[in-house]
């Protein structure tokens, strides 16, 4: 289920929340505040086993950041499905992680699908990714920053 936060003079918008809290979120919501990262990647199965609404063009989402402050808005402009095995190099660099090839970026996505954390976030100790995966493939704006 989608938790959204109220901020002050702002309606309430949902939450969007990159990784877990920790290094890797902090490393991400840096790369959103400076400009770096504007586009993201989610399973698709997570959205239904999370019973989320896929995101939609124009929607505004508050970034939080490892403590759960938010720390910007978001702004959506481009959702698209893609199998695992058909992710472009555009959408790599554009996630801002200084991923320069395809092989990289799946490398590194395929480390935190398959940790023990996501494994525990999905229900599935088995859970894996493979060529198939149907993947959304989320753009996005810095609309503001908040902190």
């Amino acid at each position: 289920m989608t938790d959204f936060i109220s901020l002050p003079g702002m309606p309430s918008m949902a939450i969007a929340e990159f990784a877990f809290p920790g290094p890797l979120r902090d490393q991400l919501v840096a790369a959103i505040l400076d400009g770096s990262k504007t586009s993201t990647t989610t399973t698709l199965i997570e959205y239904e086993i999370e019973q989320e609404e896929l995101p939609v063009i124009g929607q505004r989402e508050v970034v939080v950041d490892s403590d759960g402050k938010g720390v910007a808005v978001i702004e959506t402009t481009e959702v698209r499905h893609a199998r695992l095995a058909d992710v472009d190099l555009q959408h790599v660099i554009d996630e801002g992680e200084g991923d320069t090839t395809v092989a990289q970026w799946r490398e590194g996505h395929e480390h935190f699908w398959h940790s023990a954390e996501m494994r525990n976030a999905m229900g599935d100790p088995d859970f894996t990714v493979d060529d198939d995966t149907v993947l959304v493939l989320q753009r996005f704006k810095l609309v503001s920053r908040l902190s």
